[in-house]
């Protein structure tokens, strides 16, 4: 049996104005990981599910990463739509991934309405699991998703900065 070659990846830490964050990025400067380092270990956790084995190494993300992460916390809620971004995944996870990336700035959804984006109205549930195990939060705005009646829902950095991030973004304020 052949050995696969471990993934290798750079762990980045940036101040951000509602904590640290972890920028986990590839050889080619695509983000792989993003979370706040009090969820370290959820975040090692999801790559481990990603990736059959995985290397951080701490160092600096490219720069071009690093500006559009720093331009966003400055206010530029657009600023990080362009960054590529590659995660492991199911087809159905990465579907709903993809969705979120299309939810602009300063609007949420329900989670009916991701699935609906998906083209599987029914997996309202599935959705909410593939929302809950995005591994790039931020980037990929699981932020953005909010409940039927638009009450935030549960979020992986916790409601507070979930309410900042939407509040940061421009969202409508009945939802924050």
């Amino acid at each position: 049996m052949k050995k696969t070659q471990p993934e290798t990846f750079t762990l980045d830490r940036i101040a951000s104005p509602v904590g640290e964050v972890l920028l986990v990025t590839d050889a080619e400067g695509a983000v792989r990981a993003f979370d706040f380092t009090d969820y370290e270990a959820r975040m090692r956790k999801l790559l481990a599910r990603h990736y059959r084995e995985v290397v951080l190494n701490e160092g600096r993300a490219p720069e071009a990463v690093r500006a559009a992460i720093a331009a966003y916390f400055s206010g530029d809620a657009r600023a990080l739509g362009g960054l590529t971004v590659k995660t492991g995944g199911t087809d159905f996870q990465r579907s709903v991934w993809a969705a979120l990336r299309t939810i602009p700035a300063g609007e949420t959804w329900s989670y009916g309405q991701l699935a609906n984006a998906i083209g599987k109205p029914s997996a309202v549930r599935a959705v909410g699991l593939a929302n809950g195990a995005n591994p790039v939060g931020v980037i990929v705005p699981c932020h953005r998703v909010v409940g039927a009646n638009g009450t935030l829902t549960g979020y992986a950095g916790g409601l507070e900065r979930k309410r900042w991030l939407l509040a940061h973004e421009g969202a409508a304020p009945r939802l924050i």
